[in-house]
């Protein structure tokens, strides 16, 4: 096998990847008894170029497998990442590569245990199209006819193919939305989710840090979304998701700013965008609330009583005496509002000083 190391390109296509739990789970299954090694052959090549690669079939099971392989073009990805494999009435979309592959067997006989090498030729036209084309060599207990006619109940597993071919490829993503989960959190678990669109005619795999500022323009945390750098398929969207937990209780109104990139060394492009959220601790809210009511009415009634007793102590007609009660109920209530306003101010500052 012979890749140019100038056109060489390394897509870890972990939504590809996550076909591999699935390959594990039918190696451990003697029913299923399948075994393929490597998942997934990714790279680039050059429009004319002609690849080869090994693949490794083990049977698994107890007794003697006939095993059938065949092409299957990939048209998109599933919430999730999982491929959808094409049926023979999909409309083309472009990306596909089958055409180019060529399996120099279509069935196997293994005994029990027994592993065999088969090689996939990959011919790439003089004329192909620059950017990512998918497939999959599928191996199959069941006859491609018999699966086409629905009669087949089987298993079966795949070989992911993916290549850039080079040239002038499109590269061209946004992130379409990116929001939390809840506006309003009582505790500092925050889940975040982005979309992103890929507009472009290759894979792309976006990643990059997720900022989290509190109410005082300060940094509380940093996270990275997609660390894994999944991949987006061209013309399609995927969501990601992460979630933050911070150990501090947190209180206010809080900005979260994500920054992703995308793109090869040298045309590396940066797409943004922010969300807003708050966390109100209502365990340590409530409680406080309480108190503060409490020291309100306290001061309320504080005043009321010495009030009365001033205006029973007060000499006069009873014209007079009414007045002053009312002139005193006035006073009261003034002087109540401002005593509730400084507290309450004083209250939300020492919270915020505490959770910030």
């Amino acid at each position: 096998m012979s890749i140019s190391h100038q056109f060489r390109y390394i897509f870890v296509i972990v939504l590809f990847a996550l076909f591999i739990p699935q390959f594990s789970a039918y190696a451990q299954n003697a029913a299923a008894g399948i075994g393929l090694s490597p998942a997934i052959t990714e790279g680039g090549a050059t429009p004319g170029e002609t690849q080869t690669h090994a693949i490794n079939i083990t049977n698994l099971s107890g007794v003697n497998q006939t095993y059938y392989i065949y092409e299957k073009d990939i048209v998109g990805v599933q919430d999730g990442g999982v491929p959808i494999f094409a049926e023979n009435d999909t409309e083309k979309t472009g990306y596909e590569l089958t055409e180019w592959v060529t399996a120099d067997v279509t069935e196997l006989n293994l005994d029990p245990g027994q592993e065999k090498t088969i090689q996939a030729t990959i011919v790439v036209p003089p004329n192909a199209t620059p950017g990512s084309h998918f497939g999959a060599l599928v191996v199959s207990m069941q006859p491609p006819r018999m699966r086409e006619t629905g009669a087949a109940v089987g298993y079966e597993v795949a070989h992911i193919i993916s290549i850039r071919v080079a040239g002038d490829a499109i590269e061209d993503a946004q992130i379409r939305s990116f929001a939390t989960g809840n506006f309003i959190y009582s505790d500092p678990v925050v889940d975040f989710n982005a979309r992103v669109e890929n507009k472009g005619s290759v894979l792309l795999r976006p990643y990059g840090p997720l900022e989290i500022y509190n109410m005082l323009g300060k940094r509380v945390a940093m996270i990275t979304l997609n660390e894994s750098k999944a991949g987006v398929f061209p013309f399609s969207t995927r969501d990601f998701q992460i979630t933050w937990e911070n150990e501090n209780p947190g209180f206010g109104r809080y900005e979260a700013v994500l920054s992703m990139v995308y793109g090869e060394e040298g045309r590396i492009t940066t797409i943004s965008s922010t969300a807003s959220f708050w966390i109100l601790p209502m365990k340590i809210i409530l409680p406080a609330l309480g108190i503060l009511f409490a020291i309100f009415l306290v001061i309320y009634i504080s005043v009321r009583l010495y009030i009365n007793k001033s205006i029973k102590m007060a000499s006069g007609s009873t014209r007079r005496i009414v007045r002053r009660r009312k002139s005193g109920g006035m006073s009261a209530l003034l002087l109540v509002i401002v005593v509730m306003l400084f507290v309450t101010a004083l209250f939300l500052l020492v919270l915020l000083a505490f959770l910030a």
